[in-house]
């Protein structure tokens, strides 16, 4: 059994442009799989993701993830037939619907009906990247509009291949479950070993089941924090701002899904507390609020040997692509992440 790994740069920007593409080359010289780049409201991710291919010869990019209310699903089919085709195959499509307040807020498109919208959006996706005439008919899109000069056309571009693989974030149940049907592969975070056949697998097989397929072939690919040494407490406690933001500060009260998620795992009452508290202002009472077995089950933090037991840990669980986010503010101590990570796999016996 294998387990390919990946680096995720998350955001571009704040003065760490040189960085990042310094990660994704050495990432590149490492042999890991994959490089995704994120976005929010800031840097987008095609205009990273073209920097990072320009500058990499193996490694695959990808959107971890496109915004859905962000572009039309036939601009999102052009972006990724452009990726693939000007990085010789090398392009990986990650779609999410962000959040309430970032979709209304930042784009003014409404934060209603998630599943059906990204169902829709898939297959408008899918058909355009096949290169069909672009025609649709549903209760968010129709192509082209009726009554007007509008007729169906088809994609210019030829990408590298006919069909490029195609990724959905996903928390909830329901979105698991539509992920697995609709998808070649799943982004998850906050990812646990220990609960992942309850929070994310079952649904996850019950969509391959639903499209009559099985789990062979679909991309199981958690982004996982990760920071080396030996004093765990300490490790923990990088993360304790980052998993408190989540938990307690992403999304609304009524609607956080982070926080939702680790209710699944047995945190009803930290969840809250945390919540309560980052809602209040208090981030550092948020943080310090946070259990150290979250922080651990989510993460890999420790010497290479105790990660390489946690990787070991993520594969029997049904990883199939581990993508670390490795800490660190300089770059010297990112890249002793990276290195590690890729010594922890051969240590794990996992590496391909």
């Amino acid at each position: 059994m294998g387990m390919r790994l990946g680096i995720n740069l998350g955001y571009w920007g704040a003065g760490m442009d040189a960085d990042n593409l310094a990660v994704a080359q050495e990432a590149d010289r490492l042999g890991y799989d994959v490089c995704w780049a994120a976005e929010a409201y800031g840097s987008d991710a095609a205009t990273v993701l073209t920097w990072v291919a320009a500058h990499t010869e193996n490694i695959d990019v990808a959107s971890g993830i496109f915004q859905i209310p962000a572009r039309a699903p036939a601009m999102t089919a052009m972006t990724a037939a452009t990726l693939d085709s000007l990085s010789g195959g090398r392009f990986r499509l990650g779609l999410g619907v962000s959040g309430p307040q970032v979709s209304e807020g930042w784009y003014g498109v409404k934060f209603d009906k998630p599943l059906a919208r990204t169902r829709e959006y898939v297959e408008i996706v899918r058909r355009a990247m096949s290169r069909q005439r672009l025609t649709y008919e549903g209760a968010h899109w129709t192509l082209p509009l009726p009554g007007g000069p509008g007729k169906p056309i088809k994609l210019t571009v030829h990408p590298e291949r006919e069909e490029i693989p195609l990724y959905i974030a996903a928390i909830g149940p329901k979105n698991l479950q539509q992920t697995g049907e609709i998808a070649d592969g799943v982004l998850l975070v906050f990812f646990s070993p220990e609960h992942a056949e309850e929070t994310t697998l079952k649904h996850l097989r019950a969509g391959r089941e639903a499209a009559g397929r099985t789990m062979e072939g679909f991309d199981v690919c958690p982004t996982v924090p990760m920071a080396v040494g030996d004093d765990v407490e300490a490790l923990a406690g990088l993360f304790r701002p980052y998993t408190a933001l989540y938990v307690g500060g992403m999304g609304s009260r009524k609607q956080n899904f982070y926080n939702q998620l680790a209710q699944r795992m047995g945190y009803a009452k930290e969840a809250a507390e945390i919540q309560d508290k980052y809602l209040a202002g208090d981030k550092e009472g948020a943080a310090a609020a946070v259990p150290f077995e979250l922080i651990d089950s989510t993460t890999l933090i420790g010497p290479v040997e105790r990660v390489a037991e946690r990787m070991r840990a993520y594969a029997d669980a049904g990883v199939t692509t581990l993508s670390l986010a490795p800490a660190g503010l300089s770059l010297d101590e990112r890249l002793t992440s990276l290195r590690a990570g890729a010594e922890a796999l051969e240590r794990a016996g996992l590496a391909a």
